[in-house]
């Protein structure tokens, strides 16, 4: 790669390696898919022991929070993108 090429703006996917977790914007995505994460591994357990009502409850919501929070986070991603207009770009690298 030669040097006026650099950094490669077109392929690089976030502007500054952090961002997701230093915006606190992201932190109830991040929380609600952590939740629904859960509430899953739960579901699998209520599965495993034969609660089947526990298990389509727990689904449902476990589904419902990891669906919701990704797209909290994806909202938020592209809230900041759309703000900075490529402003944080740093030119010179770490």
């Amino acid at each position: 790669m030669t040097e006026e090429n650099f950094p490669d703006h077109t392929r690089t996917t976030r502007t500054h390696a952090g961002e997701s977790i230093e915006d606190t914007r992201n932190w109830p995505g991040i929380i609600l898919a952590a939740v629904g994460i859960v509430a899953i591994a739960l579901t699998l357990t209520a599965a495993g022991y034969g609660f089947a009502g526990w298990a389509v409850i727990g689904g449902i919501v476990g589904v419902v929070c990891l669906v919701g929070g990704v797209f909290l986070v994806w909202a938020e991603h592209r809230r900041v993108q759309k703000n900075e207009d490529h402003r944080e770009f740093d030119d010179h690298g770490h």
